[in-house]
């Protein structure tokens, strides 16, 4: 339970959740302790370690999980996020007769890394072992759950954020960048893992180009990965490096919001990314690739562009959307209107999930 998209996106909606009616435990899958572990214990939650996703240990797994059922009777429902390899705990869960299994859709694709054969495989087999199909947007419920059975089943639940948190603020502002020797500067912002999916290499070229219209612009990067060396060195090989801030894993990510200018975010691929819509609650102007869903557009400030487009065409974008102006007070109204409140949205997943469990049918077309 790191600092990731769908980890935030979780923790959204359990501190927003009325804990007296639905409590949320967790299984994880890595031994490492998670940013999140001290919050969750503190609102009640419990962390279970699984032995692992690994074919080998695949009895072991069901094993586990029914122990933990057997001991915790109250528990009701099985959520699974962590998309085809989430195969394990719904069939864990089905063995253990826990009656509301749900399968979570969050990409458009599925990396094509070591253990792709082995997610592929288990995507065949979500929707016999869920009983209700889930995700946060429609691409990428069709994507791993097949249109037919999205249009029948499926139902969004949606990425929102606390939009008061991200709302524009001009004192704020006006701090972080002094802090950070950003006035008078353009800056060019991105919130995201260093991973192939996030295309940080795309990120500086684009940067690299933009620098000819506006040479007082700075690139503000916050995440962390296995890529970030690579993403350095990259930054040094286009003489970039000294333009160029790596802000690390941050909490105070929705301060960070507040110094930047646009938001750009050239990805390969993305189910619905949380940090596409708290940029948009920030008021600010966002450059999307024409790969992530057209769901993400929220604000009038919000464009997508094909990725097959040159670097230079990308620049231009980016200048025009920071030359029209822009009232970044709107932002917060926008993306609450849009349905992206994690108030409104918390309370109507809280009630799902108690109505799931009281028995009644599976929720169709749930997607309004």
């Amino acid at each position: 339970m790191d600092r990731g998209g769908i980890e935030t996106m979780l923790m959204n909606y359990y501190r927003h959740t009325d804990r007296e009616k639905v409590q949320f435990d967790f299984i994880v899958n890595k031994p490492k302790p998670g940013d999140y572990d001290g919050e969750i214990r503190s609102l009640g939650g419990n962390i279970y370690l699984s032995p692992g996703l690994n074919p080998i240990k695949y009895r072991e797994y069901m094993k586990f999980e029914k122990g933990i059922f057997d001991a915790n009777p109250d528990i009701k429902i099985l959520h699974a996020h962590n998309e085809a390899m989430g195969l394990y705990a719904l069939n864990g869960a089905k063995k253990s007769g826990i009656k509301v299994r749900i399968a979570h859709a969050h990409n458009t694709r599925i990396e094509r890394d070591y253990k792709w054969p082995l997610k592929m495989f288990c995507k065949k087999f979500l929707t016999s072992s869920a009983t209700e199909l889930w995700s946060c947007g429609r691409d990428a419920g069709i994507y791993f759950f097949g249109k037919k059975n999205w249009e029948r089943h499926g139902m969004i639940m949606r990425n929102a954020v606390e939009t008061e948190n991200f709302a524009f603020s001009g004192a704020i502002r006006a701090d972080i960048r002094k802090k950070y020797n950003l006035e008078n500067k353009t800056v060019i912002g991105h919130v995201g893992r260093f991973n192939i999916q996030k295309n940080h290499k795309r990120i500086l070229d684009i940067f690299h180009e933009y620098l000819k219209i506006n040479s007082d612009a700075v690139l503000m990067l916050t995440g962390e990965g296995e890529l970030e060396d690579d993403t350095k060195r990259r930054a040094r090989e286009l003489g970039i490096a000294e333009k160029v801030l790596f802000m690390g894993l941050r909490s105070d990510v929705a301060e960070l919001y507040q110094a930047m200018d646009l938001f750009l975010m050239p990805s390969l691929y993305e189910g619905m990314p949380v940090v596409g819509v708290e940029a948009q609650a920030c008021g600010l102007p966002c450059l999307f690739s024409a790969e992530i869903t057209d769901e993400v557009v929220l604000s009038p400030m919000a464009r997508r562009v094909p990725l097959a487009d040159g670097d230079t065409k990308w620049a231009e974008v980016m200048s025009d959307l920071l030359t029209c102006g822009t009232d970044r007070s709107c932002g917060a109204e926008i993306v609450k209107k849009a349905g992206y409140d994690i108030k409104t949205e918390a309370k109507r997943i809280e009630d799902l999930y108690i109505r799931l469990s009281e028995g009644e049918q599976k929720w169709k077309n749930q997607n309004a």
